[in-house]
This record gives structure tokens, sequence and C-alpha cells, in this order.
């Protein structure tokens, strides 16, 4: 079992829980996620955070920015500016399966992205 979390934010994962293995929460709210749903929402934040990443030398220190990405089942943003961002990501499966809506402030943002991507073969 891996259990991390900080200041506004949630991260645990749990082989033997299943269907649902992974939990991500943020302040005053947590859910849990299949090992599918977590692996593809940790190559979408990947990607966001790179994104943001390669525009932050064309940012003035003033300007915000507000990028969006949609893969999958998974709808993400981060808005913010050229030190920090908020993060939020929304699930829509099909098939009347549940849906979720979650948000990070900064920089719980950032950190809980990096936890995420710290999970190696894991989610």
């Amino acid at each position: 079992m891996i259990h991390q979390e900080g200041q506004g934010w949630r991260l645990a994962w749990d082989g033997v829980r299943q269907p649902f293995s992974v939990l991500i929460g943020g302040s005053g709210w947590a859910v849990e996620l299949t090992l599918a749903e977590a692996e593809a929402l940790k190559a979408a934040v990947a990607d966001l955070v790179a994104q943001h990443a390669a525009l932050v030398d064309q940012l003035m220190a003033e300007e915000a920015i507000e990028l969006e990405l949609e893969r999958g089942v998974w709808w993400l943003a981060v808005e913010g500016d050229r030190e920090q961002w908020d993060l939020r990501v929304m699930l829509s499966p099909e098939g009347g399966q549940r849906a979720i809506e979650g948000s990070w402030r900064a920089p719980a943002s950032a950190a809980f992205s990096r936890a995420l991507q710290q999970l190696g073969g894991q989610p």
C-alpha cells in the first residue's frame, strides 16, 4: 500500500482493493478510482503539466493562463500563472457509471501532481 498526503491533497494505492484500488482527494473530498482510471489520469496530468511548463517562459510575471485537456473519460484544466496553478479534473465515463469532479488549489495541485507521477509502475 502507498499513502501520501499533504496540505490540501491525498493519494493512496492499495492493490488488494478491487476494483477501486486508488484514492485521490483534496480539501473536503475524496474518490476511489480503478487502476485504469488512475493510469489515464496520471498520463493526462503529466501531459497538461508539461504543456504549462513549456509555456512558462512565454508568460509575463503578471500574466495568467488556463489550459484544458480532454482525453478519454478525463477532462482536466490548469489555471494560474508562471509560478503556481490550480488543477481541476472531471471523470465522465460512459454507460451510466459514476462521474466525479474535483480540484486542488495551488500549491496542493503541484504536490498532488508530483506524487501521482512518483507512483511509478502503479497508477
